[in-house]
């Protein structure tokens, strides 16, 4: 039988087709924020709610975002599913709440990134000719890009050994390292280099892959085009990590699980781990810093590293550049070279991606004990020919398509953006052990 309801109309007033998965994921997501991974459980509510729709809206009638979570809502309370009813409950006004805002003018275009860091930062760009993209332009002109490299590359190495000086001061104290941050922000060549510090000051290192602990693939909400979200912290069994953690400390031998990504399968108790009183853990994970992930470990055991890409760079109208857009393109670059795919999944996917930012990153930013930036100036026209004939061909592609809005105003902005840049084809000057190398190939590190 065919589907009743064609159409739906969105809170800005567009009108979009129907599509009944969606109330399955946002009810699956509910679930998931209360610890249940049971998509059965949401097809069978998602179910309902479409069949009550079918029965009270009018032949040829569309119904608008807000009747239908209503209607969600309504159903799970008929249904005496109270705990859920309260997590999407929750969901919904979470994601209100990121809505507004959004569209806030009082909102703080540096979220909890101290101003001083960011003033610094600034202060940086001015003092090296670089806060604009013309300024930019105008050093690459003089034939100045190795010297931009360098400049840079000195800024993020003093910035991760002012982090490492800080963990060394705690010696003794601290027993795991966190380094945390967003998508592409560089995590792990800033971990690769802040462990390399620590070593020379004799301390014993030992990694822990959080990655392990996902929850199998089919655990994971995904969206009507069968996109899994591997950016919400629930995708993690958070629990085990706080056990396995809290017995490593404890000088206790633990069984690490191991995921298999090309399978989607986690298998439990594979690699034996134990560490020496004077060894430190250390944790790469865009999660570091949500609470729940090492809620069960003393604040004084811990050092809190947050990467951001701080770039204080104005574009030809005199707006900063966006750091999204910034680890957009790395992350475009990055999963094309090391994992095959295609940029344009990237860019689709980047709405979890920005979601799950604002939600479980952005809030604990303040929790951390030191803030590295690891935007690199020289970045933009090494990028702008690998990617602006991608993004030139999204601006058409996605100009008219209203599902695909988030994608196409990111593709437009991004090729604004890089059209403007001066383009340097030669990558020669940028050392092999440059964070920008994590992205563009070329590494003397393994990744």
């Amino acid at each position: 039988m065919s589907q009743k309801i064609k159409q739906v109309i969105k809170r800005n007033g567009a009108v979009v087709p129907f599509i009944s998965e969606r109330i399955t994921n946002a009810i699956y997501r509910a679930l998931i924020a209360i610890g249940h991974h049971d998509r059965t459980l949401a097809q069978e509510m998602s179910g309902q709610v479409v069949a009550i729709l079918e029965e009270t809206i009018p032949c040829g009638g569309v119904p608008s975002v807000e009747e239908i979570q209503d209607m969600v809502e309504a159903v799970l309370i008929k249904n005496e599913q109270v705990e859920l009813a309260k997590g999407y409950i929750l969901y919904r006004a979470d994601r209100a709440r990121g809505r507004a805002e959004k569209t806030s003018k009082s909102h703080r275009t540096a979220g909890s990134i101290p101003y001083r860091k960011i003033w610094h930062v600034l202060s940086w760009a001015v003092d090296h000719d670089l806060n604009t993209v013309q300024r930019l332009n105008a050093r690459i002109a003089r034939g100045e890009f190795p010297d931009i490299v360098r400049e840079t590359d000195a800024a993020y190495v003093e910035d991760v050994t002012t982090a490492a000086d800080l963990v060394i001061e705690r010696r003794g104290d601290v027993r795991i390292v966190i380094i945390a941050g967003p998508s592409s922000s560089g995590k792990t060549t800033t971990t690769i280099k802040l462990g390399q510090r620590l070593e020379e000051e004799g301390l014993g290192l030992v990694a822990l892959n959080v990655d392990n602990y996902f929850f199998d693939l089919n655990m994971h909400p995904k969206d009507e085009y069968g996109d899994y979200d591997f950016e919400t912290p629930q995708a993690l069994d958070l629990e085990l990590i706080n056990e396995h953690l809290d017995r490593l400390i404890k000088g206790e031998e633990v069984l690490i699980p191991r995921y298999d990504f090309k399978t989607g399968t986690r298998q439990l108790d594979v690699t034996r781990m134990q560490i020496r009183p004077t060894d430190i853990i250390l944790i790469d994970s865009l999660h570091g810093l949500y609470g729940p992930m090492t809620e069960g470990i003393p604040d004084e055991r811990k050092f809190r590293l947050y990467i951001e890409t701080l770039l204080q760079m104005k574009d030809p109208v005199g707006i900063f550049i966006r750091w999204t857009d910034l680890r957009l393109m790395r992350r475009m670059l990055r999963d094309e070279i090391y994992r095959s795919y295609d940029p344009q999944m990237t860019l689709e996917h980047w709405h979890y991606v920005r979601s799950s930012e604002l939600r479980n990153i952005v809030p604990y930013v303040n929790t951390a004990d030191y803030i590295v930036n690891s935007a690199l100036p020289y970045e933009l026209p090494i990028v702008r020919p690998k990617l602006l004939d991608y993004f030139e061909k999204w601006v058409d592609l996605y100009r008219d398509d209203p599902q695909r809005q988030d994608a196409f105003l990111r593709a437009n902005r991004v090729c604004g953006l890089l059209q403007s840049v001066t383009p340097v084809e030669d990558d020669s000057a940028i050392p092999l052990d440059s964070l920008l190398r994590e992205f563009i190939g070329g590494s003397c590190y393994e990744y």
